[in-house]
């Protein structure tokens, strides 16, 4: 791993900002789900990973509860993140077409992965000071990728914080409008392109479908270039 990277994780995983967010994480990492009881959850914020030579970033709102939070990766040993590397898996983005651990030897193509948020919220609904007090750290994130092309960003709040961070780095004032598979470009050359969040319920209604994502990424692949 990059030095630069390593010691940003290690911020990332140390930080205690926000009280009702550590508190709940607490609280998560000893009232575990059944199926997870013997389980040692990893129970910190959690850094995003990937490559800094990476074209591709792929944005979400938070860990999951059950997942990244007990796992120590973004989109790991969840719902979302099964439907996620699947879909990568799909079109060559990742090695594996699943995510279950920090040892289970995945590898992504040329893509970063992280979430805005580091910790897990009550209810998935973070505050905005909460979100505020982690923008430091997905903006270290961000601007460290210098080969960066495309920005997969998913669901809106991803998308709302992403185009916001950008906006004061840039000084921009056009609108952006979030639609999934919709293509819009940063006076920096950047594409972002927004997408529905593959949460079960998303999948379960039919908001999003494999195919979509699939077809989300291959776009996102060619956009970037790898």
């Amino acid at each position: 791993m990059d030095i630069r990277l390593n010691t940003l994780n290690k911020t990332i995983v140390n930080c205690k900002k926000c009280p009702r967010l550590v508190k709940f994480l607490n609280k998560i990492s000893k009232k575990k789900r059944k199926q997870n009881i013997n389980e040692v959850y990893w129970g910190k914020p959690v850094p995003g990973f990937g490559s800094l030579d990476s074209k591709l970033a792929i944005i979400g709102l938070a860990p999951a509860a059950h997942g990244g939070t007990r796992t120590g990766r973004a989109f790991t040993g969840d719902k979302s993140g099964d439907f996620l590397f699947k879909c990568l898996y799909e079109v060559g983005i990742s090695n594996f077409p699943f995510s279950k651990d920090l040892n289970d030897n995945l590898e992504l193509k040329s893509t970063y992965i992280t979430n805005i948020l580091k910790c897990v919220p009550p209810e998935d609904k973070p505050l905005s000071e909460e979100i505020l007090n982690c923008s430091d750290f997905f903006d270290a994130e961000i601007l460290s990728l210098k080969k960066l092309k495309v920005i997969v960003t998913l669901g809106k709040v991803a998308f709302d914080n992403c185009i916001k961070l950008y906006k004061q780095k840039l000084k921009i004032k056009k609108k952006f409008i979030f639609k999934h598979g919709k293509t819009q470009f940063l006076p920096n050359g950047l594409i972002i392109l927004s997408s529905y969040h593959p949460s079960p319920r998303n999948v379960n209604t039919k908001l999003i479908s494999n195919k979509m994502m699939v077809n989300l990424f291959k776009k996102a692949k060619k956009l970037a270039k790898f």
